[in-house]
Parts: C-alpha cells; sequence; structure tokens
C-alpha cells in the first residue's frame, strides 16, 4: 500500500523544525530514521498533512558523557550505540541491547530516540531506558523540559510529548558504584519483534544492592516499569530467596495477553525466569565492574 498524500519539510536547524511544529504541530509528524514512521505511514496506520524530517538537522547525532549523564542525541543511530566506545565503558547494558534490535538495515538507519517516541510495547528501547532511569528531552519553541521515562508512555504507540515537542535527547544517569545490567529476549526468530524481553540494572553499595531497574517488554500496552520488584531488591543482599521474590513481583506486574506467541501465563512465568537470570548477571557483572 502507499501513503497518503503528505507535505514534507526537511528543516537544517532546530530553531526551524520548532517553528515549523509550533505553527503546524497537530497535524505533522516527525521523522529521524524513519524506520518506525514509513512503515506506518505505508500501512496508512498514520496518516499526517506534514512529515518534519529532522535527519538535516547538525547536533543530534552525539553520544557524550556530560554532568553525570550519558547523553544521546535524536539522531544517534542503534549502530552508533552498538560501537559507541563511551557506552562500552559507562553503560554496557545499551551496548547489549542494541545487538537485539531488528536488523542491520534497521540498525543502521534507526534511532534510539525514534524508537522511544514511537512507543512500540514490543520495542526493546523504551524498557532498557525505563531500567536505567533515563530521561527524554523536549525541545518547543516555549523551551525546554525533562520527562522521565516512566511518565513518558502513556499508551500503545503514545507518549507525553506535545504536538509541538521534538525529543532532542534521551539522558541515562551513571551511577558512581558498581553496576551492572542485563537484556534478555525471547523472539520467534532474528530479527523479530520480542515475545517477552526483560532489562535490569543494578548498582551494588558493598555487598547491598543500593538502586535496582526492571523494564519489561511486550507484556502489556506499554513498556513496563517493575517497581515493586525494584523496591524488594533496595538495600537487600542479592541472596537468590530475594532474586526469586523480585522476579516473582515482576512477573505480577506485567499484563500480557493471550495471542499466536504464547498464552498470557505462559509470558508471565518467561518474565519471571527472565527475571532471575537477568539479575543474576546484572549482580555478576556489577561485582566485576561492568557497569
Amino acid at each position: 500500500m502507499f501513503p497518503a498524500a503528505f507535505d514534507y519539510r526537511a528543516p537544517t536547524s532546530l530553531d526551524e523544525a520548532l517553528a515549523i511544529l509550533n505553527e503546524r504541530g497537530e497535524e505533522a509528524k516527525v521523522m529521524a530514521g524513519g524506520q518506525s514512521l514509513i512503515p506506518l505511514l505505508k500501512l496508512r496506520f498514520s496518516r499526517p498533512e506534514l512529515v518534519v524530517d529532522i535527519g538535516r538537522i547538525g547536533g543530534l547525532n552525539t553520544i557524550k558523557r556530560d554532568d553525570g549523564h550519558i547523553v544521546i542525541g535524536a539522531l544517534a543511530r542503534h549502530v552508533d550505540i552498538e560501537r559507541s566506545e563511551e557506552l562500552a565503558r559507562s553503560a554496557p547494558l545499551m551496548v547489549e541491547a542494541a545487538h537485539w534490535i531488528a536488523d542491520p538495515l534497521v540498525r543502521n538507519r534507526g534511532t534510539l530516540v525514534g524508537s522511544i517516541c514511537h512507543a512500540d510495547p514490543a520495542g526493546d528501547w523504551g524498557s532498557v531506558v525505563l531500567a536505567m532511569h533515563g530521561d527524554v528531552v523536549a525541545r518547543s519553541s516555549k523551551g525546554e523540559r525533562v520527562i522521565h521515562a516512566s511518565d513518558f508512555f502513556k499508551g500503545p504507540l503514545e507518549t507525553a510529548l506535545e504536538p509541538d515537542e521534538v525529543a532532542t535527547e534521551v539522558r541515562i544517569p551513571v551511577g558512581k558504584g558498581r553496576g551492572g545490567g542485563a537484556y534478555l529476549k525471547l523472539e520467534r526468530k532474528v530479527g523479530d519483534f520480542a515475545t517477552v524481553a526483560v532489562a535490569v540494572h543494578v548498582h551494588l553499595d558493598g555487598d547491598r544492592i543500593e538502586t535496582a531497574g526492571i523494564g519489561l517488554t511486550a507484556v502489556g500496552p506499554t513498556n513496563i516499569r517493575a517497581t515493586e520488584a525494584e523496591g524488594a531488591l533496595r538495600g537487600k543482599v542479592p541472596s537468590d530467596e530475594v532474586i526469586a521474590e523480585a522476579a516473582r513481583l515482576a512477573a505480577d506486574a506485567a499484563e500480557p495477553r493471550d495471542d499466536i506467541r504464547g498464552t498470557a501465563a505462559y509470558k508471565k512465568d518467561v518474565v519471571r525466569i527472565f527475571v532471575q537470570r537477568g539479575l543474576k548477571t546484572a549482580v555478576a557483572r556489577a561485582k566485576e565492574g561492568r557497569a
């Protein structure tokens, strides 16, 4: 199927893009790499009157460490994350997760921020950013605001972004202690959307868990942050019993449905097993100082 007709603008500065959105916001869709939007256009699930292509705006493809955060710009591609030496040092969970994104063709064009803004509950990056307690930075002609990831996802393909805003970057806090993470994904074939996936990240203070993050993929209307499971880990020595209880609570937080990929009960059990495995891996990596 061909997309419905639309106007196209390719601004060369962020100010120009924001001015366009200020004028046409409700009618417009922002495009970065196009790997999420273009399929929606072709299927006519999305029919904007205007596509605003931000791909020519300079300065939005950075991956850098700044003021205690890793900053990933709106045009940083999945492949850039895979190859980032900074992320390999400071946030290797993101490098690990990037390998699970679709296939090389998509990773060469698609962007992390675009994926986050697409807000597909089966998307991988939403759970990773939730587990790492990240923020989304949104800009409009009125200024800038920072939206915590746990407040960003509102429903399937729905976010907290206003029509006149552009998400310019994702910020991931870098803890001062020993940290570790893991991303586990069940897929029917290589490059497929997740049947179930789990992102976990912990920081240790001595032999106890100081902070924990758990994000769940494809088991609800949005990527889910398992806050009760996180709370059950904080301040605890990560024994097998503590990890098992956190995994049970994470499975309780999941809201899957029966479909051709499996029953809801099956998916909940996969969440439990993956959280248990992921936490053990994350703790081991934190003890090794792998971040």
